[in-house]
């Protein structure tokens, strides 16, 4: 039964005419792209870029109830990464040129006392990141679409020891490929 059809597969491709196979197409299509969901009290007020959603592993499980003022990033570089007894989670999230703007959650679940951004392997351009704390309190910080180079900044102190739910950014490639890894202080 394999061989005749292995047969007649092969007797199929060989009496196609140049002509006949030239018109065989093969459509590439890039990941879906999808306009960025934003909630009531949303305190950005500009065009957000068309994204691709990359789904978290774990869903959420606190969705911003209450938005605070949003904090206008200041591209506050931190010398040195504090070590690792001092970050109790962290994650990454490696963005490629290709996919455009991306929209990702981490999924964080930890009481700390703020977050880092680590940018490395390349620039990115940052729209914005959504911190969401365990009561639903829901702090953005504005990137204003800019271009940060490698490097570790400070992202959001919140010195009361706050549980936070999960972090997402909407951030882009602006070299091959970038690298975002957010750590939370403990």
């Amino acid at each position: 039964m394999k061989k005749g059809f292995a047969l007649a597969l092969v007797v199929a491709t060989i009496s196609l005419t140049p002509a006949e196979a030239a018109r065989v197409r093969v459509v590439h299509r890039g990941p879906h792209r999808t306009t960025v969901v934003v909630h009531r009290g949303f305190p950005l007020h500009r065009t957000l870029p068309a994204v691709v959603v990359r789904t978290p592993a774990v869903a959420v499980r606190v969705a911003p109830r209450v938005y605070l003022a949003p904090v206008v990033f200041t591209a506050a570089v931190i010398a040195t990464l504090p070590p690792p007894a001092s970050r109790p989670w962290t994650a990454a999230e490696v963005l490629d040129r290709d996919d455009g703007w991306t929209d990702f959650t981490m999924n964080i679940d930890r009481r700390g006392t703020g977050l880092l951004m680590q940018i490395d392997r390349g620039a990115a351009q940052v729209s914005f990141a959504e911190v969401v704390f365990e009561n639903g309190d829901t702090q953005v910080v504005d990137f204003n679409d800019h271009v940060h180079r490698t490097g570790t900044y400070s992202l959001l102190d919140f010195r009361d020891g706050r549980k936070v739910d999960h972090v997402r950014v909407v951030a882009k490639a602006d070299t091959n490929e970038s690298e975002i890894r957010p750590h939370l202080l403990g």
